[in-house]
């Protein structure tokens, strides 16, 4: 199985690479308004933005930079096939601006966004980040009342386009082996995932953490398994480090990534390259990790239903046919000559 990456260092604004109802699935993590590290680049957008900042209007300001993104989103609408998903890593932010402290709902903000461009809304995920804890004091400490609840999850936002996706007679099979074990849909489809990690503050190569604010591999990992077929396109609008691009090579899905941010290329080309490394861990750990269920749950190491692809039992018939791709190799396939449009291609073993 072959599966194509497009990587485009130019704004997604306009995404006119991507035909009208081509892409299957986006996962994304935008810049968050309202977190002072965005500043910058919200008021390169707008430079209306830096001004309300000066003038101490927090929540103009907020709804301004949500303003600046809303083009990106409407462009995702576009691009979205129907019945496709759309999943949204986003935080809330809190900020002083002037004398007033106050929190910047950014998930309602943005519900609000998608769902007047056309989306609808699904029920959410909030991470609990386990890095955030509770005796990091926001205010007066022990003394009341001017002590603020510690801010420790973000939201995994989730829309659809439409109604349910329906499913060709040879897609039906592929959704076959593209599914994921009973124990798997219990955690995953958990409305508070605590057990994702959030990535290291201290990343090397010019502290690219702080210019890209990267989630863990395991978030969209998980996601682009939960909401998407093998042989999917996948679309992520702000790409930052390319976990993303790396989770769709890994899960079998060609993908599409947009960033503005061209310093970040060799970054994502050293990931891309590990992607088959990578794929070999995750797929190994998912297989052992059924395999330390299989033996606890089946009190006599007997089961009524059997993997057709591994040695193990499994608990339901429709896990029967699951197959986790295995990455063999990923190459880029050319690069244009200012070097703004990648491609990468990468052969998998189902």
């Amino acid at each position: 199985m072959i599966t194509d990456h497009h990587i485009y260092f130019t704004s997604s604004v306009d995404m006119k690479q991507i035909e009208n109802g081509s892409v299957d699935l986006i996962v994304t993590s935008p810049p968050y308004p309202m977190v002072e590290m965005w500043d910058g680049v919200f008021s390169d957008m707008d430079p209306e933005v830096r001004t309300l900042l000066d003038s101490y209007d927090g929540m103009a300001a907020c709804t301004a930079m949500h303003l600046c993104l809303k083009p990106i989103w409407e462009e995702c609408y576009r691009v979205l096939a129907g019945g496709g998903l759309v999943c949204v890593n986003i935080g809330d932010a809190t900020r002083k601006i002037g004398a007033e402290f106050k929190l910047y709902p950014n998930h309602t903000i943005l519900t609000n966004i998608l769902t007047e461009i056309g989306f609808n809304p699904l029920p959410y995920i909030i991470w609990k980040k386990e890095g955030n804890k509770p005796n990091k004091f926001m205010g007066s400490g022990m003394l009341p009342s001017n002590a603020y609840v510690t801010m420790d999850h973000e939201f995994i936002l989730i829309f659809r386009k439409g109604g349910k996706r329906e499913f060709t007679h040879e897609e039906k099979s592929i959704r076959s082996m593209s599914g994921y074990f009973w124990e798997e849909r219990n955690k995953w489809f958990t409305g508070v995932w605590e057990d994702v990690k959030g990535v290291s503050q201290d990343m090397s190569r010019n502290n690219i953490r702080q210019r890209s604010a990267a989630f863990p591999i395991e978030l969209p990992y998980r996601l682009i398994n939960m909401f998407s077929i093998h042989g999917d396109t996948i679309l992520d609008p702000f790409l930052g480090t390319g976990t993303s691009a790396v989770s769709s090579i890994c899960t079998g899905r060609n993908f599409i990534g947009y960033d503005v941010d061209e310093s970040l290329s060799t970054l994502i080309h050293d990931r891309m390259m590990d992607a088959p490394e990578l794929s070999s861990r995750l797929k190994a750990g998912r297989l052992s990790a059924h395999e330390e269920f299989a033996e606890n749950y089946f009190d006599d190491g007997r089961s009524e239903h059997r993997s057709s692809q591994y040695d193990f039992g499994i608990v339901t018939k429709q896990e029967s046919a699951i197959a986790i791709p295995l990455v063999e190799k990923v190459w880029m396939e050319r690069s244009n000559d200012d070097g703004n449009h990648r491609v990468y291609r990468s052969n998998l073993k189902i």
